[in-house]
């Protein structure tokens, strides 16, 4: 069997060649076991899969227990104990895409290679497998093979990959981690588009390389942190925390030393606009990492990239070693004597949880990205138990146009509660998806309008762990004092199954929950169960009344984000799609989840015959 690599993965492979990959991986990393997540990576990338003997190795090397190894391991979704195919070809699944084509791409891949999703050709060669949004709502149908994205599929592109795939050499496979200029030139639509459809006034005002950090060395820290609070930032990852009040906390908090990190996890469906600004702006995105830097104090910060976006890594590194050699990374920045501050990419390994700022924080010291307990917050214990400021992609490119223009500009664009304005990644049913910058303020009309698509039958607003806006409701608007939004918008035109896709977004979150806190692990499976029981035409009102109090439950009892807005996909369309659920409800006070014949399925097929009763068949 083949590695993604095409090195042999076979069981020739003696324990002192894991040894070896092992040992090499540890060194690399500096024998730091917080660097756990790289060293399991680089093992993964060498033998296709991370056995039990590597699993040891990488234990002894580190000096602990295999135990946390095994536990790391076991959480994330791109690293695998099992041997996988040479080529792993793993297909976005979400609604956009599925609305796009994605069940046929996924047939069309099954007869190329022969084997069902969920499976690995006989001859090691493929494997296919669903995987959740990979940040190409944009580009639906999209898929990853080996790390490299492949991007506006049909149907017929899965014959000719196959083949093409097939007569790659094993010294030549598709790599695992391409950069921009080398995404697989021999296969279809391999590049991925930028999609940027409309630059604003703020984020894309385009100023010059290292201006914003420069700015700020003619302030104090403190009086960096003054700006930034008289801008009125607020976080745009979705929760819209004031920026500067977050800086301010943080470089009070006292420690040996403070970070600051960049939540480069853009794991809600839908969204893809860092996606967009990694590709385009990462100078403005690493200025304002520098920025806070300064602010805070800090000498180390970190780019938490999400493992979807592996491909960007190497051009994004390119960049930090350009900056360093120009003097604005590393030491002595801009000629500043004593002002220290360097950047590293830390890749993750698929978990949606990880965009919450504890949990990446976790992830970051190489361990399962599960959430703490809070208090204490990051900005008084968080990375290495250290001061720690964790700000979105797009909340650093505010702070370096903040910077470069001043805070009375920021504040002249916006509302009165929501200043500047705002990256939206618009996809689904309209022809111009893409990232738009609009102005706070914007109503759900005025959006549509924009992007071509005044007919919508609903909008979600924020992902599935926002909400999902009807037509009655398209006067509302953008902003913290309406419709919060990390920056996901998705279109669904007419005839489209309000409750079908809230049944998409109950299996995402089913999927994606730690599992750590049992109101999310055990109540995220029940909501999809109860919603599955309305959708099969089984329903009864009580049924509704139990799914919205079991909601609310979620919602209240849940440990962190993720859980405490699981039932949102079917608490918001309750509220504005009452209709959809009346439709399929059934007059009988009690009906079981499942029918009768339904839950015999398995015996009947093994028997081979229909059960007979009182003459007559089930």
């Amino acid at each position: 069997m083949q590695t993604e690599r095409g090195a042999a993965a076979t069981p020739s492979n003696a324990p002192s060649a894991t040894r070896s990959v092992v040992g090499d991986a540890v060194k690399v990393a500096g024998s730091d076991r917080s660097r756990l997540m790289d060293i399991v990576q680089s093992v993964q990338v060498q033998l296709g899969f991370v056995p039990d003997e590597a699993i040891r190795a990488i234990a002894d090397a580190l000096g602990i227990h295999g135990v946390e190894v095994e536990d790391m391991v076991s959480f994330y979704a791109f690293l695998t104990r099992e041997p996988k195919g040479r080529f792993h070809i793993r297909l976005s699944k979400t609604p956009i895409s599925f609305m796009k084509g994605a069940r046929d791409i996924a047939r069309a891949f099954e007869t190329a290679v022969g084997v069902p999703m969920g499976s690995m050709s006989s001859d090691g060669m493929f494997s296919l497998d669903w995987t959740n949004d990979i940040g190409m709502a944009d580009q639906e149908p999209a898929a990853l093979i080996n790390g490299t994205v492949v991007t506006n599929l049909a149907p017929v592109d899965a014959e000719t990959i196959v083949a093409a795939l097939r007569q790659a050499p094993a010294t030549s496979a598709l790599p695992l981690f391409p950069g921009l200029d080398g995404q697989g030139p021999s296969l279809p639509r391999t590049r991925v588009a930028s999609s940027l459809i409309q630059p604003g006034p703020i984020i894309f005002s385009r100023g010059g390389r290292g201006d914003g950090v420069r700015a700020a060395l003619t302030l104090t820290p403190d009086q960096v942190i003054e700006q930034v609070t008289r801008s009125k930032l607020r976080g745009r990852g979705g929760a819209g925390f004031p920026t500067g009040l977050k800086w301010k906390l943080c470089r009070q908090s006292i420690g040996d030393a403070h970070h600051v990190v960049c939540n480069g996890d853009e794991g809600e469906p839908g969204t893809f606009k860092d996606r967009v600004l990694l590709t385009e702006i990462p100078d403005a995105v690493f200025d304002g990492m520098t920025i806070a830097g300064y602010a805070l104090g800090a000498r180390h910060g970190l780019v938490y990239l999400r493992g979807e976006y592996a491909y960007l890594r190497s051009s994004l590194q390119a960049v930090l070693d350009d900056r360093r050699r120009l003097g604005l990374q590393g030491k002595n920045i801009c000629g500043r004597e004593g002002f220290d501050f360097d950047i590293r990419i830390q890749l993750g390994a698929g978990a949606y949880v990880c965009g919450e700022e504890s949990s990446l924080i976790e992830s970051l010291e190489g361990k399962r990205g599960a959430p703490r307990d809070r208090p204490p917050f990051p900005t008084d214990r968080g990375y290495h138990q250290q001061p720690t400021a964790v700000d979105n992609v797009e909340s650093y490119v505010c702070a370096t146009r903040i910077m470069e223009n001043g805070a009375e500009w920021f504040v002249g664009y916006g509302t009165r509660e929501s200043a500047g304005t705002k990256l939206v990644s618009v996809s689904g049913d309209c022809p111009h998806p893409g990232v738009y910058e609009v102005p706070f303020g914007i109503t759900v009309n005025e959006l549509l309008d924009m992007v071509g698509s005044p007919e919508a039958a609903f909008v979600q607003v924020s992902g599935p762990s926002g909400q999902c806006v009807a037509p009655k409701d398209y006067g509302r608007r953008i902003g913290f004092e309406d419709l919060a939004t990390g920056g996901s918008i998705m279109v669904f035109g007419p005839g489209r199954d309000v409750l079908d896709v809230a049944h998409q977004f109950s299996e995402f979150f089913v999927e994606e929950s730690c599992g750590w806190c049992t109101p999310c692990r055990v109540g995220t499976t029940l909501l999809k169960e109860g919603l599955e029981k309305i959708l099969a035409d089984r329903g009864t009102l009580a049924d509704v009344t139990a799914l919205e109090a079991l909601g609310g439950t979620v919602t209240r009892m849940s440990r962190c984000g993720l859980g405490q807005t699981a039932a949102n996909p079917i608490l918001t369309t309750m509220r504005n799609f009452p209709q959809a659920y009346e439709a399929r409800l059934r007059p009988e006070p009690f009906l079981p989840r499942v029918s009768l014949r339904e839950a015999m399925r398995e015996a009947i097929a093994v028997q081979g015959r229909e059960p007979v009763g009182e003459g007559e068949q089930v």
